[in-house]
Order: C-alpha cells, then structure tokens, then sequence
C-alpha cells in the first residue's frame, strides 16, 4: 500500500528575484520576500500584489498626521491656464525622496492634461504607463506612510497667472491678474506680489469681499477689548471702527504694506505695473497653498 502524497511545487524564493523585486517596485526588503512567498515566486503578480498592499494600509495610516509633502504650482498656456497641487507625506525624508517628488510631478502632468472633476476621476487619469491610481498605489507600497493629495484645481483665465513657490516646495502661491503677457518688468513686480502673499497670508483682495458676517463678529470684539481696557460704550465703538480699518490693512492684500518697501501699498504696486504695461491692471485672485495649515 503505498501513500501518495500530492503537494503543489513550491517556488524558491532566492536573494536575487528579491533584490529585482525591489528594484521595480523600490519596497522594503522584507515587504518584497514577503510579496514572492504570497505570490509563489510570480514576478509580475508580485508587483500586484505589492501595490494592492500599500492601496489597503493607506486606510489604516489615514489618521496620522501628515504635514510634509510637496506643493506644485504651474501656469502654462503662455499664462493663461494654471494647476495647483499639494500631496501630503508624514516625513520631510519621504517628501525629499526622489521617487516621490516624480510621483507628485507626475500626478500634476496627468492633472494638466486632463479635466477631472473629481478626486476619483483624477485617479483614472492615464500617466505614461499607468493611472494616477495605479503610482498611487505604488508610492504606498513603497512607504509606510499616509500620503495624500491633499488640494488640486485647475484654473483658466481671462487674465493670467503668476506662481511662486517657495523654498522647500511646501508653500505655493497662485496669483490671477488682468494681465495678459506682462513684460520683464511687469513680471518681477507681479513675483513680489506673491511673494508678500506668501509671507503675510492675505485673506482677501479687496475689503468688499469680506462679508458682512465677519466684520460684525470683528466688531463685536473690538468693541468688548476696548470695553474691557476701560473705555465708555460710546467710545469704544470709535475705537472699534478704527480697528476695522486696521483689520482691512492687515488681511486686504490690496491695502497691506508692501513688504519690500514700507512706503508703499500692494495697490501702489499695481499701479506701477499698471503704467509699466499701459493698462489698467486689477488683482482677480490668489491661491496661497502651504502643508502644515
């Protein structure tokens, strides 16, 4: 009587096809033995399962924090036409990664190319060899971390756009004006601009667009400090009223002061592109992007 035994061959997994796993896939080492022990040894089906693997523990990481990352800002379509990206890492070593700031470029190609209106569409966008989803996937894979996109739009305009990005790629402006091909000059006028919106953090262009809800909870408190600081109801109305126009100077980007010459305004400025350029020029908005906040 004899006993036969049936068992399904078992793959060796060797050093080599674990060194090529992660050569492809740029996984940890234990992450890639792991993978080919799963998949018995089936390079392809490997890298499947690699990237399945990062797509499902991207949920469980979904709750750390992560405020590193990179922020891309591109204009193009000779300025009429802009992109904003950020894409949130946990670590500045992963947001300095070489793999993953082309992973974020790549995202921002797909995002210029294409109209998505949605998060879930902007992953079905095609990439040279894959979706958006699919390198998505991949960058998981490779780093135990929560990574995100975080903000994306894309913007025409009758006008154009102006960017800047600051040092460290985790802070970038967009800014709209009427302007259509600004010269040299104009241009190196309209980079400081966002380069004050960077550094002072505007929340407006223009006291009109501050609702009236705002400046009445504003009032509201400037009214109970100068209460509080011992001056008459009557009086700490003025008070109030002065404070207002304090509130406008401060979170106006028109009416701050100019951060590279104090003796100006940032409407002085416009003025001055304005005759450089010999039209009117107007502020039609800005996007201040930065990881962290």
């Amino acid at each position: 009587f004899i006993n036969i035994i049936k068992r399904d061959i078992i793959m060796a997994i060797t050093p080599q096809m674990v060194k090529e796993l992660r050569e492809k896939t740029g996984a940890g080492m234990a992450d890639c033995k792991k993978a080919l022990d799963e998949t018995n040894g089936d390079m392809q089906t490997a890298i499947e399962f690699l990237r399945k693997k990062g797509a499902a523990s991207s949920e469980k990481r979904a709750d750390k924090d992560a405020n590193e990352g990179i922020v891309i800002v591109r204009s193009y379509n000779n300025g009429n036409s802009a992109i904003v990206l950020s894409i949130a890492s946990e670590t500045d070593f992963v947001a300095r990664n070489e793999q993953f700031v082309n992973y974020a470029n790549t995202v921002a190609d797909a995002l210029e190319a294409n109209n998505p209106a949605t998060l879930a569409e902007l992953m079905e966008c095609k990439t040279e060899n894959d979706t958006v989803g699919g390198i998505h996937n991949e960058i998981l894979a490779k780093f135990s971390e929560n990574i995100s996109i975080k903000e994306w739009a894309k913007l025409s305009s009758e006008g154009s756009f102006t960017t800047y990005i600051h040092m460290g790629s985790k802070l970038g402006v967009l800014l709209e004006t009427s302007l259509n091909n600004p010269s040299e000059e104009a241009t190196k006028l309209l980079k400081d601009i966002t380069m004050q919106i960077a550094a002072m953090k505007p929340g407006f262009v223009y006291r009109s667009e501050v609702s009236e809800e705002k400046l009445a909870k504003e009032k509201e408190i400037y009214v109970e400090q100068a209460i509080n600081e011992g001056k008459k109801p009557e009086i700490a109305e003025r008070v109030a009223t002065g404070r207002i126009d304090k509130f406008f100077q401060e979170n106006c980007l028109v009416e701050q002061a100019f951060v590279k010459d104090g003796s100006k305004t940032v409407a002085d400025v416009v003025n001055e592109i304005s005759k450089i350029s010999g039209q009117e020029v107007k502020v039609l908005s800005f996007r201040r992007i930065f990881l962290g906040e």
